[in-house]
């Protein structure tokens, strides 16, 4: 076929062809480079890395691992521009700006989001099936292995700001929690915020809920571990959040966007809620519109994973399905809805991903 001819019958730029053909194979080459972070990060070839440079073989011998794997590995991140290469010395170094950003327990590490993406890919089959046949795919398929990837997702951020940059955006409720109050956290995971707070506020009470019995072993065995007597965890659909005694704050980090009743979910913690009682949602930082998401550069990344998971586990149980960029718009519409007149939005320190909603009662 004479391409030059069709491409002027029918009026198609070929430069822009060309060019648009390789901003794919620019997506795809990217997603394979996660799968190769993904690896680097679970082997810890990239804390390796990140505690000084070598050949592949010392890098191997140092986290224990096989050369030749190290090496194709690495050659993978050095053409990506992750990895820095000197082929005198066939030496690989991490500089400290990217290790901060690769490695270590803070919040800025950003590698424990490439399992992510491995654990959600493994699902295309069973979203296929339910664009064709609608439902979805049910919470439990995921598990357990999300149970994991979730508590490595937010643990450094939890761990650098949850005290000192989160809670201080609540107003005075780190001074209700110093003096004693009665708090919960829905959708809690493995319970490292609840064990983080029951520490640093030994006069309060706090007790997590989730629905993965998993989650709940994890974080009940932290618990004791660090050798909490104020902290407890429960297996429960939050739906049925205990009322009676009411709680004087709640806690969802990035739960309500993905629950099969969201808008029953948050009713019900209206009514858990004591007088002057708080609902702290960290939640996702979008628009609820299109349109307006268009040119936010995470934006892709999250409607990939809302229909890979946070839509489909909803719609699965028949549930509502919101996603996740179900945006501020729409999350402030519904904490009115729900009985929260004053709702304060404030960007959460390191987490270009998430807002935190404060809203107390109307």
């Amino acid at each position: 076929m004479d391409t030059a001819a069709t491409t002027a019958t029918t009026g198609i730029d070929e430069q822009e062809v060309g060019r648009f053909a390789q901003k794919i194979f620019s997506i795809y080459t990217d997603g394979f480079v996660g799968l190769m972070l993904d690896l680097a990060h679970r082997t810890g070839l990239l804390e390796t890395l990140a505690a000084g440079p070598g050949t592949s073989q010392e890098l191997a011998e140092r986290a224990g691992l096989v050369e030749r794997y190290v090496r194709e590995c690495l050659g993978a991140l050095v053409t990506a521009g992750i990895v820095d290469y000197a082929p005198a010395g066939r030496r690989y170094m991490l500089p400290p700006e990217r290790a901060v950003c690769l490695s270590g327990p803070g919040s800025l590490n950003l590698a424990p989001f490439a399992r992510a993406g491995t654990l959600l890919a493994g699902h295309l089959d069973a979203v296929a099936r339910a664009f064709r046949e609608g439902g979805g795919v049910p919470y439990d398929a995921f598990r357990p292995e999300f149970t994991t990837v979730m508590d490595g997702l937010s643990r450094g951020l939890l761990d650098g700001q949850l005290i000192d940059g989160i809670l201080p955006l609540t107003g005075e409720l780190p001074t209700r929690l110093a003096e004693g109050v009665r708090v919960a956290d829905i959708g809690c995971g493995t319970g490292h915020a609840i064990n983080l707070m029951a520490r640093e506020f030994p006069r309060s009470t706090f007790v997590g809920y989730d629905i993965a019995s998993d989650a709940i072993e994890a974080a009940r065995a932290e618990t004791t571990a660090w050798g909490l007597r104020n902290a407890a965890f429960e297996v429960l659909d939050v739906t049925r959040l205990p009322v009676e005694p009411p709680f004087a704050a709640v806690f969802a980090f990035d739960a309500i966007h993905d629950q099969v009743d969201p808008a029953g979910v948050l009713a019900r913690v209206r009514a858990a809620l004591g007088p002057g009682g708080v609902f702290v949602m960290m939640d996702v930082k979008a628009a609820s519109a299109l349109e307006d998401n268009v040119g936010n550069p995470l934006a892709p990344m999250l409607y990939g994973v809302s229909t890979l998971h946070c839509m489909t586990v909803s719609l699965a149980q028949g549930g509502a399905g919101l996603g996740t960029v179900w945006g501020e718009q729409l999350a402030l519409r519904m904490l009115a809805d729900a009985g929260f007149g004053d709702v304060v939005v404030h960007d959460v320190p390191d987490d270009p991903l998430d807002v935190l909603y404060v809203a107390h009662l109307g």
